[in-house]
């Protein structure tokens, strides 16, 4: 089936999610409508890959699927604005790619006579260009009405992802989890580079070793798993180590190391001594 898609919203998802479509041909005609006069500055727009239209009109009636990209404080908005235009094509669904919420922002699109679902990329998209390739093969968490789902996974099998079920009721959990795989990341990223440059590194250094150390350490967590993965003084017991980390770290930073180092001796547990697990223990508590 050629898709004649709608997105909403050109902005990092949009533009991704477009783009990474064009590029596995799997779209006949792309259309954009955005809320500033002119289309930003991409490769689909400056080679005439994909239309723009400011402003919002009533999809055209070759639409199969439209994709609102919108960040999540206007997700209802828009969506009453669009339901404003009037009944949608016919089998036109729509999708939005919110991670925390159902199809409940929707509603105004549901009552116009859309089937409505959701469509949220289980990726981390900080530019529109690269996102575009991060897409491809990526998972995506589904929920919604028959025909909203079925044009979903119709997007999910030409990018050669994974489409996974989660209840609405389930959504926040989800996407909590989501926050800690990828935005916590970084920022245990920035505190590591942070203590690296106490300890006497550039900023440069301490990114760039650290970086590398993270990318060996996922590469492994992809190749043995993530129990496997886990290594470090925690994990061998290392009981003076962690006490001299503890020591050395300020309130917070012990805090924190604290509580992951917690969850780490969870993992452990099973293959350590009793004495070396309760001394860790009490570490952590002291320090938490």
């Amino acid at each position: 089936m050629t898709e004649h898609i709608v997105i909403v919203g050109p902005g990092r998802v949009g533009l991704s999610l477009g783009y990474a479509l064009l590029q596995v041909d799997a779209v006949g005609s792309l259309l954009y409508f955005g809320r500033r006069p002119e289309p930003p500055s991409h490769p689909i727009f400056n080679q005439g890959l994909a239309d723009y239209q400011y402003g919002l009109e009533r999809p055209g009636p070759e639409t199969t699927g439209v994709v609102l990209t919108v960040s999540d404080r206007v997700l209802h908005e828009v969506s009453m604005a669009l339901a404003a235009r009037g009944a949608p094509p016919k089998g036109c669904p729509v999708l939005h790619t919110s991670g925390a919420w159902g199809a409940d922002p929707l509603e105004p699109l549901h009552r116009a006579g859309y089937q409505v679902g959701t469509l949220h990329p289980l990726q981390s998209i900080a530019n529109p260009l690269s996102g575009a390739e991060r897409l491809t093969g990526s998972g995506f968490a589904l929920s919604g009405e028959p025909e909203a789902l079925v044009f979903a996974r119709r997007i999910i099998g030409a990018l050669g992802g994974r489409g996974i079920t989660v209840p609405v009721s389930q959504r926040p959990l989800y996407h909590a989890s989501a926050v800690f795989a990828s935005n916590f990341l970084v920022v245990l990223l920035r505190e590591a580079v942070r203590l690296f440059v106490e300890a006497g590194a550039s900023e440069d250094e301490a990114e760039q070793a650290l970086l590398a150390l993270a990318r060996g350490t996922l590469a492994n967590a992809g190749e043995l798993g993530l129990d496997q993965a886990l290594t470090g003084p925690v994990k061998r017991g290392d009981v003076e180590t962690v006490a001299l980390h503890l020591r050395t770290l300020d309130r917070e930073g012990a805090r924190l190391y604290a509580l992951l180092g917690r969850r780490a001796l969870d993992l452990s547990r099973e293959g350590l001594d009793p004495q070396s697990a309760d001394s860790l223990e009490q570490l952590f508590d002291e320090a938490g």
